[in-house]
């Protein structure tokens, strides 16, 4: 089954686990601080209300600051998590993968719903291929291939894998192992999905600072 339809048959907690690994595994980009998602993770391994998600969010958002970001749940936001780098000026690459990942926690919804998380976790899922794309070596996107770069970002979650980069491949495959550990297990396969981010954490970080030691060489 393809990301993509992996994502529309999601019930709330797979959702919810799966824009919450994708970001996890952004911190790098984000605080480098490994435990700061700690308290959303334990919060859906406990089946925590909706409000208790919602302040344990802001009171990560208040740690990290704002960093400039929008109010959550803004367009331009969400165009932005989506590749449209014409609203900030087509920043740098690295620029451009932090951008990403501070707006994936940004328009993360304070309530659980279905319909909400379903965007929160589609939207994650495009900004962090588009950002191991970035790192791997592709270009910043520029205006005129936004829509180009939304494109080849949508055939790659419906299975369309030809000539995929292996930086992305193995996120893609991360994401889609996520979703189906929950739809399998329920509540019980989130321990595995935590594993599987973090291991993509640790990818994250690796290449993060293989560029960071070239630009100083």
């Amino acid at each position: 089954m393809s990301l993509v339809e992996l994502i529309a048959q999601a019930d709330e907690r797979g959702l919810a686990v799966s824009g919450l690994a994708c970001l996890d595994r952004c911190l790098p980009l984000l605080s480098g601080d490994d435990e700061l998602l700690r308290p959303l993770w334990a919060g859906l391994a406990d089946g925590e209300d909706a409000d208790a998600w919602g302040e344990r969010l802001e009171q990560i958002r208040s740690k990290l600051g704002d960093g400039g970001l929008e109010e959550p749940g803004g367009d331009r936001a969400i165009g932005i998590a989506a590749g449209d780098n014409a609203a900030v000026g087509g920043p740098a690459v690295g620029d451009e993968a932090v951008l990403l990942a501070r707006r994936m926690l940004a328009v993360a919804p304070p309530v659980l719903s279905v319909a909400e998380v379903r965007v929160w976790a589609d939207v994650c899922s495009v900004a962090l291929l588009r950002i191991h794309r970035l790192l791997g070596g592709a270009a910043p996107g520029e205006a005129d291939a936004a829509l180009a770069e939304a494109a080849l970002a949508d055939a790659r979650r419906e299975g369309r894998t030809e000539g995929m980069p292996p930086l992305v491949a193995a996120e893609l495959r991360r994401q889609v192992v996520v979703l189906e550990l929950l739809a399998e297990h329920g509540a019980g396969g989130l321990r595995r999905a935590l594993e599987v981010s973090t291991e993509g954490r640790r990818v994250l970080r690796a290449v993060v600072s293989r560029r960071a030691r070239g630009k100083r060489g």
